[in-house]
């Protein structure tokens, strides 16, 4: 919408539902004015504007011009449920499938501690009173047959705070008290009713001002738009598209960690009991959150994408930076007031991609742009994958302190992160490093990701073997880590 030269936009905005899906038939919901109804929503959430519900009387370009001025930030809340999308998916119940035998033995009934599961004389299987039934499994375990299944909601079941719950109506709702932003939600909605806000509207319109905007992009982009599109593609299309140059947050890695072990050394364990790692915004948060009385114990280092804009933004002080990574997390973390991040604009990879397709360059066949590859580590390149971050730092504290054991444990996906916490809090990991991650595989796996996370490490781990130097704190830009963190 932003490269149309159809103006006013507000016009513009209330034609593309009837563009995106056209004629009389629903394709996916049998509704063709449902259907056109969710996209207007998810139209509005890609501008950044408010979600509304259906109970809302006002056109798809309500406060339109709020998306078109400079500077513009998201406003809360990041990860919407557009309840007129949602299924109302039962938040949890046993079922009894068709692969039921009517068996003699009959254990689901014996262990039932309600009397909840009976035989049906008429069809010979087993009945579930949904009643009385109170959610238990135990019928599904001793099920010879594995006729018995535990459905449950997929959003909730993917968010490892516990803040997804079900509304009057039956709906999908968020506890924005306890949600961290991480998007797991979001990418395991099989109805495609929960999105975040973006700002590639706000993006676009930067460079077509005039700004000079720079892109640092996550280290998990290795791969992400196709295993032909290399490094230099990459490059070569965002200064097609206007970016003044790209930078890889891999540089900003590299100072984190060489932070994060300095502090690790000063302050465990004679100043705390063990340190978390800092990078993962939705982890930090959580801990933060659930753990306040251990707060202090989540390190305070800077993340890559902070020192990154930082860097960029020393180096060229009037910039517009722009964060492109696999993480929907990252943008509040970009709008937190306590920490400055210099970072202006947020997109995702898949965000990033749909601003290719919407100016049809293709990648694959563009020329490399030579120029510009930047000097981080192969430990920085490897932030992206679970474990990478933790070696990282654990590299520079060897390479600094040789005599110093450090000891690791890690977590992948929150609600493990949370039971590493508890661990760690009741002693089990004394002088520890933890590293959290809130997506499972780490970064490679965030809510803003397009390739499968296996293929993703893979190619993560190949691009880091290409680095010139191994740990974080050999490269070029360790000498600028106490500017940038004043």
């Amino acid at each position: 919408m932003a490269y149309h030269t159809e103006w006013p936009v507000d016009k513009r905005i209330e034609a593309l539902p009837y563009k995106i899906i056209p004629g009389e038939v629903g394709n996916f919901r049998n509704d063709v004015f449902l259907e056109r109804a969710i996209v207007g929503e998810r139209l509005r959430l890609a501008m950044g504007l408010p979600c509304r519900s259906a109970a809302e009387h006002a056109p798809l370009s309500d406060n339109i011009e709020a998306a078109d001025q400079p500077e513009t930030y998201y406003t809360p809340p990041l990860i919407n449920v557009i309840k007129f999308a949602c299924n109302g998916c039962t938040e949890k119940r046993l079922l009894v499938t068709e692969g039921c035998q009517g068996c003699l033995a009959h254990p689901c009934e014996e262990v039932c501690p309600k009397d909840a599961i009976k035989l049906d004389r008429y069809n010979g299987r087993s009945h579930i009173d949904q009643e009385k039934c109170i959610k238990c499994g135990r019928c599904a375990e001793v099920c010879a047959y594995n006729a018995i299944i535990t459905q449950q909601r997929p959003c909730a079941v993917a968010c490892g705070v516990d803040a997804i719950h079900s509304d009057a109506n039956g709906k999908a709702e968020i506890d924005y008290d306890k949600c961290v932003s991480c998007g797991m939600c979001l990418v395991n909605c099989p109805f495609g009713a929960i999105a975040d806000k973006s700002q590639i509207f706000q993006v676009i319109r930067a460079m077509q001002s005039g700004e000079r905007v720079y892109a640092a992009v996550a280290p998990a982009f290795v791969g992400q738009f196709g295993p032909k599109v290399t490094p230099g593609k990459l490059r070569a299309a965002m200064k097609q598209l206007g970016f003044a140059d790209v930078f890889e947050v891999a540089i900003g890695a590299d100072l984190c960690a060489t932070q994060e072990a300095e502090d690790f050394i000063k302050e465990v364990p004679d100043e705390l009991p063990f340190m978390g790692t800092s990078c993962c915004p939705a982890w930090s948060a959580m801990a933060k959150k659930l753990f306040p009385d251990h707060a202090n114990c989540i390190s305070m280092a800077l993340t890559p994408m902070t020192l990154t804009a930082r860097l960029i933004k020393h180096e060229h002080p009037k910039a517009k930076v722009v964060f492109i990574g696999p993480c929907a997390a990252k943008k509040l973390e970009a709008m937190r007031k306590s920490v400055r991040s210099e970072v202006d604009f947020v997109l995702t990879f898949e965000e990033m991609a749909g601003i290719f397709d919407a100016k049809h360059l293709d990648l694959t066949t563009i020329e490399e742009d030579p120029n510009g590859v930047n000097d981080a580590s192969a430990d920085g390149r490897n932030f992206a994958v679970s474990g990478g971050v933790a070696q990282a730092v654990v590299d520079v504290i060897k390479a600094r302190h040789p005599d110093r054991e450090i000891q690791v444990t890690s977590a992948e996906g929150l609600r493990e992160c949370r039971k590493m916490l508890s661990a760690a809090i009741a002693g089990k990991y004394p002088g520890y490093l933890l590293e959290g991650m809130a997506c499972p595989g780490g970064c490679v796996a965030g809510a803003g990701t397009m390739q499968p996370i296996k293929k993703s490490q893979t190619a993560v781990n190949l691009y880091a073997k290409q680095a010139n130097h191994k740990t974080s704190n050999e490269t070029e830009h360790i000498k600028e880590l106490d500017k940038l963190v004043d």
